[in-house]
């Protein structure tokens, strides 16, 4: 017989009211990483919220496995569905199947190719107004390339300079305030502060911008080539139906995000890693060419491929997402009630050392060694749930780091001084490079760290 919900350890350090949720705010990081001592399942509270942490590969694996039982819910997916309403990635159980075939023909990988040359215009392009020398603030740079690349990609030129320079501004907004929303009762969303208006503002504004261009683009009745045009195309070959202007917004919504916020923050990072190791990014120099004509993400085979796998290990960009119960379950030999919210993070899981030896260690080369199907690589999630566009976004963070690296030297600042700051994603704070033109800049020294892992901000977004 499983043993009771209440016999599964609780985290320390809960306050009355509010539970962890302060905890999870001020250093979630560490918060998480505290976690694996107190056991396998860990109790936490948000408020009332009843919720358990998982803290083992294997029990993170029958989660993301079982999508009918650990279905999306929770608070993260309940404060995504705000904004993306119930696209591929934010719909329950009985959406998905019907989804995911609609979408998967615009993801297919005869599509890639002509997304990869886009994208590699898009980058060659945005990178023009780079200066010999000039030091970037990294992220929003990252953040301008990758978003110009999947509105291309999307809906190749419907969205005009301003409307794109907005539509990025609110995207920014909904990802700084979808974490805080995450451990914020919903009682309090309706309160006038200037965070919530100016979240809801955004909310607004995006989605009326991509539903008028899922409607202008109906009317039409043109294939552009783009993403867009195949997800008007699509027909679910079960229903023969195709997917509403409502439902077509939800999954712009979602790719435009998705595709440009964890790329962004993908590239972000590795070009910080990069930058403290002259080394490696000497060895994806030399393969940027290669690359860039393979029009296709790197594998592990080359240094651009383990590179950006380990990136993505070390910083998973969703580092925390949650489930929720349909039913009475077991885990881990505990009952789990329903609609107990799970918590998975992909962030604590690939920084077990038990799963990956030194985990704190930027180590391309652990990726010689082909992984079991067992060792856990979550970063686009696993399981029926696992991102439709993976490849899209490792595609894109190929090429855009092959033009980055193949153009321009990055050097690391002296004065930089790094720092995790935990929102939707795991956004690098402070980072910033110098870049030197390669065919024509002159040599700069590098400086170099004693360690490629920054501290971590000690406050929540």
């Amino acid at each position: 017989m499983a043993n009771p919900f209440t016999a599964i350890p609780s985290a320390p350090g809960a306050f009355p009211l509010v539970g962890h949720a302060p905890g999870l705010m001020r250093d979630p990081l560490a918060f998480l990483d505290s976690l694996p001592a107190h056991g396998d399942l860990v109790r936490v509270r948000l408020g009332p919220l009843r919720a358990v942490v998982v803290c083992t590969a294997e029990l993170t694996a029958t989660v993301l496995r079982d999508d009918h039982v650990f279905d999306k819910g929770g608070p993260f997916w309940d404060r995504v569905r705000e904004f993306a309403g119930d696209g591929l990635s934010s719909c329950p159980h009985h959406l998905h199947r019907r989804q995911r075939r609609l979408v998967q023909p615009a993801f297919h990988p005869s599509r890639l190719p002509a997304y990869a040359a886009v994208m590699a215009r898009e980058a060659a392009a945005t990178m023009q107004a780079w200066q010999d020398g000039a030091e970037l603030d990294v992220l929003p740079r990252m953040l301008d390339l990758t978003s110009r690349i999947v509105a291309v990609t999307m809906f190749s030129d419907a969205l005009p300079e301003a409307e794109f320079a907005q539509a990025l501004d609110d995207t920014t907004v909904l990802m700084t305030g979808l974490y805080r929303r995450m451990m914020t009762p919903p009682l309090l969303d309706n309160i006038p502060t200037p965070g919530n208006r100016a979240y809801r503002r955004s909310t607004l504004r995006l989605r009326e911008t991509l539903y008028r261009i899922v409607v202008d683009r109906r009317a039409l009745r043109a294939d552009h080539g783009d993403l867009l045009s195949a997800l008007l195309a699509a027909q679910d070959p079960q229903t023969r139906g195709g997917s509403t202007d409502a439902e077509l917004t939800d999954q712009l919504i979602t790719f435009f995000i998705a595709g440009s916020e964890t790329a962004a923050s993908c590239l972000s990072w590795t070009l910080h890693l990069l930058a403290t190791r002259p080394d490696l990014q000497e060895q994806v120099h030399a393969e940027a060419a290669h690359i860039l004509s393979a029009k296709t993400a790197a594998g592990v085979d080359t240094t651009t491929g383990r590179v950006i796998t380990e990136s993505l290990r070390m910083w998973p960009p969703v580092w925390m997402f949650t489930r929720t119960t349909t039913m009475d379950t077991e885990l881990g030999g505990h009952h789990i009630p329903a609609d107990t919210a799970v918590i998975v993070s992909p962030q604590l899981i690939h920084h077990r050392a038990d799963v990956y030896p030194h985990p704190e260690e930027f180590d391309p080369d652990r990726w010689l060694v082909e992984p079991t199907p067992r060792t856990p690589y979550l970063p686009f999630s696993a399981g029926p749930r696992k991102c439709v566009g993976n490849q899209y976004a490792l595609t894109e963070i190929a090429i855009a780091l092959a033009t980055v690296v193949g153009r321009w030297r990055v050097e690391a600042l002296p004065e930089s001084g790094v720092r995790v700051a935990p929102a939707a994603t795991l956004r690098p704070r402070g980072l910033r490079l110098r870049v030197v033109d390669r065919g024509t800049g002159a040599s700069l020294p590098v400086q170099r760290r004693g360690s490629a892992a920054p501290v971590v901000e000690p406050k929540g977004p």
